[in-house]
């Protein structure tokens, strides 16, 4: 049956790709980006530029990486679970290799954070850092041009996220006075708003002060938001604060103060992303290009609840400071959990389709399961030469999706990251963090993950838990170790790492 689906969706994209002039692709990722940042996801945060691509795209509200910066990068990359190819993109072309083939220009900008430098990787042009993330005034040695090392202005006038759009302007712009006809594929992936949170002064004052409310009230009212948007429905609570959390007005002034800035810097990274895209954006109108570009923005996992910055004595021109886990909950509204996560605060991110020449809904909630494996699938597709290379991939092409079709939803995807798991079979999702026994939902129902069904469907929870270890070990890049008398995957970075969660203040055995 699923070969059968498979083929009619095949069938369906490639006349749909025959029908269009090959599209421009611009793929924006932002970094630790929680849920409810964006205003079309019941943020407060000023998203004008990402709103107005909401508003005539679509919105998936079940969208999944691989909850975190380098495994989802792999992903994304590459169109396979980061299991099989290898943090760093070690096996199989990456989208870059695999667009070129079809004539597209390609272009890298912002962070990299994978093997390489990408102008080795099938792009033709790079700027940005190799890093995994970078001082937002400063830079860091790994910025690079291309293959040349990048000494950022010393003047005060350099800002990473304004850098990206500035050079992903400038490589849009010589690419179309060369050949206006041929297409081009931009990956532009923002550091934003990934630590240590940073941004020019005047747009932290648009924000200081706003969030003196505190973050029990920023999350209600996000959520509020959300229902009336429809991102929500009132059958999906809203996850209750964990206990690890203090509430807001046990706070004393001078923490409310603290924490208020540290948010507001957080927003006014997001604020200046925003406005970056919109000039990216704009440069595309003014090549009159904008109806034949394919335009989607994610993030690569939810909120980051680090915390390993706190250092009062620092200014915040200085601060090199995280925002925490309270400002992680409420960024990641309605849900739990955070970056590296396996439930949806880890997980499912805001995801924004846009191509005003082809899309039929404009202003759809797309409410399917979809994965960040799905881009090399959809690339390739809508360039009218998937390539050959990516036969067997797990992902599907999004052109349907796109084009108003729905899609089967009985789709299997699997998640793995340290001793984080879990295993989506349509609305059915089975899902263990640190190691803990598994907690079955049905996201149908209960989108928050709220309701454990493991012991009242016991056949489901144990089909899924199989479906899970034969998957897991298949994969020949992780290691098998055992965690509470279960085994449990393990990737590498996981040693010694710490961090205080929902449910617990510190790691299982450590």
């Amino acid at each position: 049956m699923n070969i059968v689906i498979s083929l009619l969706l095949l069938a369906t994209s490639i006349t749909v790709a025959a029908d269009v002039p090959r599209p421009n692709i611009i793929l924006i990722l932002a970094d630790d980006l929680g849920f409810s940042d964006v205003g079309c996801y019941g943020g407060e945060i000023a998203t004008p530029n990402l709103d107005r691509l909401a508003a005539g795209g679509l919105r998936l509200t079940r969208f999944y990486n691989s909850g975190k910066c380098e495994p989802t990068r792999a992903s994304l990359m590459s169109g396979q679970y980061w299991q099989d190819t290898g943090l760093g993109v070690k096996k199989g072309p990456t989208l870059a290799e695999a667009m070129k083939p079809a004539g597209y220009d390609t272009f890298a900008i912002g962070k990299w954070h994978l093997d390489g430098n990408p102008v080795d990787r099938g792009f033709d042009h790079f700027f940005g850092h190799l890093s995994g993330a970078t001082d937002y005034f400063k830079g860091d040695r790994s910025h690079r041009l291309d293959r040349a090392i990048y000494q950022p202005p010393a003047d005060g006038t350099f800002y990473t996220t304004d850098a990206n759009a500035d050079h992903a302007i400038r490589f849009i712009d010589d690419a179309h006075r060369a050949e206006p006809a041929k297409p081009f594929f931009l990956y532009l992936a923002f550091n934003a708003p990934h630590a240590p949170i940073q941004a020019p002064a005047a747009e932290v004052a648009k924000y200081r002060g706003k969030y003196r409310i505190g973050w029990d009230r920023v999350r209600e009212q996000r959520y509020r938001r959300q229902l009336e948007l429809g991102i929500m429905k009132p059958g999906w609570k809203l996850a209750p604060r964990p206990a690890t959390i203090p509430a807001w007005d046990t706070l004393t002034d001078a923490e409310k103060d603290f924490e208020d800035g540290r948010m507001a810097v957080y927003a006014a990274m997001v604020d200046r992303m925003d406005q970056a895209i919109g000039r990216v954006l704009a440069k595309v109108r003014e090549l009159g290009e904008e109806d034949r570009t394919l335009v989607i923005f994610t993030s690569d996992n939810g909120a980051s609840p680090y915390d390993h910055q706190r250092d009062r004595k620092s200014t915040w021109e200085t601060a090199r400071w995280e925002y925490g886990l309270g400002w992680a909950n409420a960024c990641n509204t309605p849900f739990a959990h955070y970056k590296r996560n396996m439930f949806n605060g880890g997980n499912c991110p805001p995801c924004i389709v846009s191509w005003p020449g082809v899309l039929k809904k404009p202003g759809s909630l797309v409410d399917q399961p979809t994965h960040i494996v799905d881009f090399m699938a959809t690339f390739t597709d809508v360039s009218g030469k998937p390539s050959p290379a990516t036969a067997g991939f797990p992902g599907i092409s999004l052109v349907p999706i796109i084009t108003g079709e729905r899609q089967e939803k009985s789709r299997i995807l699997y998640f793995h990251l340290f001793d984080h798991r879990a295993v989506m079979d349509g609305d059915l999702k089975l899902v263990s963090d640190w190691g803990r026994p598994w907690e079955l939902f049905n996201l149908a129902e209960d989108r928050t993950e709220l309701h454990d069904l493991a012991e009242t469907q016991a056949d489901q929870a144990a089909r899924l838990a199989k479906l899970w270890q034969d998957w897991a070990g298949q994969r020949p890049l992780t290691k098998l170790q055992a965690i509470g008398g279960e085994p449990i995957y393990r990737h590498r970075a996981d040693v010694g790492e710490r961090f205080v969660g929902d449910r617990h203040s510190k790691k299982p055995g450590k």
